[in-house]
């Protein structure tokens, strides 16, 4: 395992963290989670070096951070920084905020949290922070020995990111980064911009929901014409540890093979390790997929549960797969086979996952673009 500097911390972090928000199932339900698998591939990669570990209150319907607490038992839990969030959108008052961080606590089986990030800030919930004094809140809790670190994951604007970024000494954040988001969100501006002021930087979706790992065939043979013979995978996860300002980059490993082809990769990485020309290659697959155009969904469930059933993930899935790919029937053929209630078709366009969504997708419009490209044929 490789390590990085993190931020102004004595920490030396892994290069490669393990995200807990999509850890193996047992079937399609979030909540059903395969803990037996789960905790054997937490605790493998802590034992080859991995020594962050991330998981947050919603994540798997909130029985993540359960899991997470059984994987690090049995002495694991002293390998490791310890980092979950706070469901900022859920709390109106100081008194909910001690009341999540002890139910955290109690879940995760742990008396203290190394990292605690206020959860997918953006123009109102920084808003909210502010107004309910949280800077102040977390600080009494560092006091109490109950939080190590304060810090913050982000989606929203960079002016906004470059706002609270400069609205406090915060010693790390946790961003959405990837070759594909160098300008959405935060981006490589606001990258460089935290960096600057010591921050620890932690990448969250590294292969866009698992869009960087599995490439449309015309955008495959890109790989196939360098020289440099790599995963798609393993293009995505070097291009960003060959730049210094990433700390650690997180991946929400769902599988034991993913684990050990990530951990392999990690092994490897170095800052300045890719030439010009791999470097153009990335900028090739870049320009490609954006010729493409598809639904910027990266599964990352916060939309769900929908109120009238509807797999909004699954649906966006789909239509990327038929447009991406150009196996339009096999996705027709799936999307046909969805449950009438998870089919963009039951959407009643009520909003509730617009507000939740990190990356500001207009969901029930690009559903309809569903119904109308797999229904009106």
């Amino acid at each position: 395992m490789q390590y990085r500097q993190f931020g102004k911390l004595n920490f030396q972090v892994s290069a490669l963290g393990f995200g807990a928000m999509r850890l193996p199932l047992k079937s399609h339900e979030q909540t059903d989670i395969d803990e037996t698998q789960a905790i054997k591939m937490i605790r493998y990669a802590i034992e080859q070096g991995v020594n962050y570990v991330d998981t947050a209150y919603p994540y798997h319907g909130g029985k993540g951070e359960i899991v997470v607490g059984k994987a690090l038992k049995d002495g694991y839990r002293q390998k490791v920084k310890l980092a979950t969030k706070m469901p900022v959108w859920l709390v109106n008052t100081q008194k909910d905020m001690d009341r999540y961080l002890t139910e955290q606590l109690q879940k995760l089986n742990t008396d203290h949290i190394d990292f605690y990030l206020f959860h997918s800030l953006d123009k109102d919930r920084w808003t909210k922070i502010e107004r309910l004094k949280g800077l102040e809140w977390a600080e009494k809790a560092i006091q109490k020995g109950l939080i190590g670190h304060i810090g913050f994951s982000f989606h929203d604007d960079r002016q906004t990111f470059k706002k609270i970024v400069d609205a406090y000494p915060w010693p790390f954040c946790q961003i959405q980064y990837n070759y594909l988001d160098t300008d959405f969100q935060a981006g490589e501006e606001g990258l460089k911009y935290a960096a600057q002021k010591g921050m620890a930087i932690v990448v969250m979706e590294p292969l866009r929901g698992g869009r960087l790992a599995h490439l449309p065939e015309e955008i495959e043979k890109i790989l196939e014409q360098s020289p440099v013979k790599r995963s798609p995978v393993a293009w995505a996860l070097l291009w960003l540890w060959n730049q210094k300002e990433v700390s650690t980059v997180l991946s929400g490993m769902s599988t034991f093979q993913q684990v050990k082809e990530n951990l392999k990769i990690a092994s490897q990485s170095r800052i300045n390790l890719l030439t010009p020309e791999e470097i153009e290659t990335i900028a090739k697959l870049k320009k490609a997929f954006n010729k493409l155009s598809p639904i910027n969904c990266t599964r990352c469930n916060y939309c769900l549960p929908c109120p009238n059933g509807v797999n909004i993930p699954r649906n966006f899935e789909l239509y990327n797969n038929a447009f991406q790919s150009g196996a339009f029937e096999d996705a027709h053929r799936q999307y046909l086979a969805l449950p009438e209630e998870e089919k963009a078709s039951s959407c009643l366009e009520c909003g509730d996952c617009e507000e939740k969504c990190p990356q500001g997708l207009a969901i029930p419009d690009l559903l309809n673009k569903v119904v109308q490209a797999f229904t009106e044929q």
